[in-house]
């Protein structure tokens, strides 16, 4: 468990849950979900004395599911965000005990970036001063935001213009913005690996073989989707109760709440983002895949087409050498000594007279690739 006091210009760390908030600034309380479940009542006595009220049965069991979809809700006294992360990792956690580290990782096919996505569930309670964050084994999420935090304070950061978040919902939004943001940093590489299966699936000398990674990749587009549009969901449930909060001295007052809508429509077109990226490699991929079936089917009827006037072109022939292979006593050119000869220059001219005229009419030529 990571507790941190977030100050006007300054953010201290401590190991221990605190019994009194600062005079200004609030409080960032940081744990592992099975860390939050074996410490539950401590977390929840803290809370009572820092905010005078508790979080309720249902919130607690949404925090500790690792199976919830991204969703929103709220109480008079606080706010509840549950936010699929798209990060890369593997740290699935046990159905059984949440937060703890499966010994072996679950098996997933499709390409290795999107067997890397780990969408583990974030969850998070926003009261006005006090921000908890429940978060999977070894969310690195949690370590880069952090870092990054406590980088915030030092004077070169300050230069360049780095301000601390102002209120716990300010935080949360952060946070949230850097796990959509994992996920456009991954889109790269998960492109060039669809790009790739493309260019095999279309190249007329080779063979694909891929179907049961392609298949498994379009089955994760679509999970991968399901997931976006659950957190936009989110996002925009928080937006709407977002637009009915009052100026404080918690949430930085007109201009402090302005800010933080601001950040909220900045994240949710984030997502927003990454949906149509989603989306356009599930398109890309199917797409692939009927072009590589047109193609085939094309090089089929190429062939086809070709073998067909072959044949056309040897039937005459077989039937000139028929009828001179009848047994008849009588037949022109028979007990001539010139007559094989005769046979064999008309059956080749009628050939190259069929092969000119199929290859005039392309019935011989490939088609254009």
């Amino acid at each position: 468990m990571r507790v941190f006091h977030v100050l006007p210009g300054s953010v201290s760390e401590s190991a221990s849950l605190p019994m009194v908030l600062p005079e200004k600034g609030y409080v960032w309380i940081a744990c592992g979900r099975r860390e939050f479940e074996l410490e539950q009542g401590a977390v929840q006595s803290t809370l009572q004395v820092l905010c005078g009220m508790t979080l309720v049965d249902l919130h607690l069991s949404d925090l500790l599911n690792n199976q919830l979809p991204s969703h929103y809700d709220y109480t008079s006294q606080y706010d509840i965000l549950v936010f699929r992360r798209l990060a890369a990792g593997h740290s699935e956690t046990d159905l059984a005990h949440p937060g703890a580290v499966l010994t072996q990782s679950t098996k997933r096919g499709g390409p290795p970036v999107l067997r890397r996505i780990d969408t583990s569930p974030v969850g998070f309670a926003v009261f006005d001063r006090v921000l908890l964050t429940v978060h999977p084994a070894g969310c690195l999420v949690l370590d880069q935001y952090a870092a990054r935090l406590l980088a915030a304070t030092t004077a070169a950061s300050r230069a360049a213009g780095v301000h601390l978040p102002p209120s716990p919902a300010d935080l949360m939004l952060r946070i949230v913005n850097q796990m959509v943001d994992g996920y456009l940093d991954l889109r790269r590489e998960l492109t060039r690996q669809l790009d790739h299966w493309q260019t095999e699936l279309l190249s007329p000398r080779a063979r694909f073989n891929n179907w049961g990674s392609l298949l498994d990749a379009r089955i994760s587009l679509h999970q991968l989707d399901e997931v976006c549009e659950d957190q936009r969901s989110a996002i925009q449930d928080w937006n709407e109760s977002l637009a009915n909060w009052e100026p404080n001295d918690y949430n930085g007052g007109q201009r402090g709440l302005e800010l933080l809508k601001v950040r909220s429509r900045d994240v949710l077109e984030h997502i927003e983002r990454v949906v149509h990226h989603v989306r356009r490699l599930e398109q890309n991929a199917e797409t692939a895949v009927q072009m590589h079936f047109s193609a085939q089917s094309n090089r089929t009827n190429d062939i086809m087409r070709t073998l067909t006037a072959l044949t056309a072109i040897f039937l005459p022939l077989n039937l000139i050498a028929g009828i001179f292979g009848m047994n008849f006593e009588f037949i022109p050119l028979t007990h001539l000594k010139s007559g094989f000869w005769w046979a064999m220059g008309s059956m080749v001219l009628t050939a190259a007279a069929l092969g000119v005229v199929f290859w005039r009419k392309r019935y011989l030529a490939r088609t254009a690739r």
